[in-house]
């Protein structure tokens, strides 16, 4: 996919759709539908509600936290009519608040499903470091105007790669039923002035990467040396953990799918790290059982809704 394509405005879609999302999460109680106050997933279903003439009903690849933000959140839904590329596109978006967008739609078989065939799921935790408060970033990036020393804190988080129980970075409630996490990567990098926590797994614990987040930054500021994330996750103890970084620097911004489902590739997001130059897909993601038995996974529509996995 390149940053300008053509839509297609004749041929009706048929059949299950999949479609990328990006939203500033500032304003939203999370992604998931809630009762009680404004979130993503009302906000899309009442768009393509609107372009349908009919209730959707959609699918999400994870769960993010109230005022997290996403670049490419990937959903699925079923629609009750079929509508062109452009109509779901432009149709949605026209229906949508101005901190929401739909980038992508592209029809997939019946055995894709937005969150339980996801083989990875890539966030970037990114920290505006700085003596002077931001101001034209400050919804989307945490301010830390102490000197962080980034390449002590990638070398404090290769603690974190492979499978490990996480209940040190576990909020007390989390709804998951097991701790255990596999991490892909974790990479911190610093641009200039610009701090990013990038991390890949199989699926994160709810404040899970906050906790890490806020973990990194006490080593990157020198209260505590390398091998703190190590002790914090041999503890298993979130009461003696540290403190949980703030939601407006947390953009979830990639989720991984078998490639034979060959999804649009775009750039990672956030636009404030266009300049690093990667894309989707880029890198290889491990070679082992958890990730070759989920790629074999199938779902069939009146099944999907009976399986379980928490995510964030």
């Amino acid at each position: 996919m390149t940053l300008f394509y053509h839509f297609d405005e004749t041929q009706p879609l048929a059949g299950r759709l999949a479609m990328g999302i990006e939203y500033d999460g500032t304003r939203f109680c999370g992604f998931q539908r809630l009762k009680h106050a404004a979130s993503v997933q009302q906000a899309v279903e009442d768009a393509l509600e609107k372009v349908a003439s009919a209730p959707v009903r959609i699918h999400a690849s994870g769960r993010t936290d109230s005022g997290v933000h996403a670049t490419r959140q990937v959903i699925h839904f079923d629609p009750p009519v079929q509508r062109t590329e452009k109509a779901w596109i432009f149709g949605s978006n026209t229906n949508l608040p101005r901190d929401v967008a739909v980038r992508w739609v592209k029809p997939v078989s019946d055995d894709f499903h937005s969150r339980l065939g996801a083989l990875g799921r890539r966030y970037r935790y990114i920290l505006l470091n700085q003596i002077s408060r931001p101001v034209l970033e400050r919804h989307n990036v945490t301010w830390c105007r102490d000197p962080l020393d980034a390449d002590a804190m990638h070398r404090a988080a290769q603690a974190l790669v492979g499978e490990h129980d996480f209940s040190s970075f576990r909020a007390a409630g989390c709804q998951s039923k097991t701790p255990w996490r596999q991490m892909h990567f974790v990479d911190v990098k610093r641009y200039g002035p610009i701090v990013v926590i990038d991390i890949q797994g199989n699926a994160f614990l709810h404040h899970m990467i906050r906790n890490i987040a806020g973990a990194l930054v006490s080593v990157g500021r020198g209260a505590q040396d390398e091998g703190h994330i190590e002790r914090l996750l041999a503890i298993k103890n979130r009461r003696k953990g540290d403190v949980t970084a703030p939601a407006c620097g947390l953009h979830f911004v990639d989720s991984i799918y078998d490639e034979r489902f060959d999804l649009p590739k775009e750039p990672l997001g956030p636009n404030l790290l266009a300049f690093t130059g990667e894309w989707t897909g880029e890198r290889a993601l491990p070679d082992n059982p958890r990730i070759a038995a989920r790629r074999k996974l199938t779902f069939k529509k009146q099944d999907a809704s009976e399986h379980q996995e928490t995510s964030s």
